[in-house]
């Protein structure tokens, strides 16, 4: 397949982590619409007003959890796909468990104490700063230009026949 041969070796377990976060967020949206129905807060309305509705924070945790998640989607992505390239194994790992304390800030934010999302979603930031460093080291690998293998001071170059052919 043309252009595979670029990705390293484990990239592809990189979009099976993706595809994990996907399913986290269409669950999270199972979630709030469920909460639409129960606690009767139609579309296209985003929040709950709490003079309105006597359920409202409770809801506006629900929503608030998902929305969270979707503002750091964009990010978390972009930081998988550009690490994993040099990184594909620590970006595995470090998604891995950025998705699961996605899960965890959820289901604590949706009690409805807000306090709740950081018994294990505080730990969300730390996976986030790894995969920034990956990023980071993508980007200075690219600065610094492919290496010839003969010159090479025993660095690693990307895509340098990291496919284990």
């Amino acid at each position: 397949m043309a252009g595979v041969e670029m990705f390293p070796r484990g990239f592809g377990n990189v979009a099976f982590v993706l595809v994990a976060y996907c399913f986290l967020n269409f669950w999270m949206a199972f979630q709030v619409g469920k909460a639409r129905k129960k606690y009767n807060v139609p579309y296209p309305t985003l929040y709950a007003i709490e003079s309105e509705n006597k359920d409202a924070k409770l809801f506006n945790c629900i929503q608030r959890g998902h929305q969270n998640s979707l503002e750091l989607m964009p990010v978390f992505f972009l930081l998988m796909v550009l690490g994993g390239i040099r990184h594909p194994c620590a970006c595995v790992a470090l998604g891995s468990i950025y998705t699961v304390t996605r899960f965890f800030y959820f289901t604590g934010y949706s009690t409805g104490d807000p306090k709740n999302r950081l018994t294990i979603g505080k730990y969300g930031l730390l996976p986030l700063i790894g995969l920034m460093g990956c990023t980071i080291s993508f980007g200075i690998s690219l600065l610094r230009g492919p290496c010839d293998r003969k010159t090479s001071s025993g660095s690693s170059c990307y895509f340098s026949s990291s496919r284990g052919n």
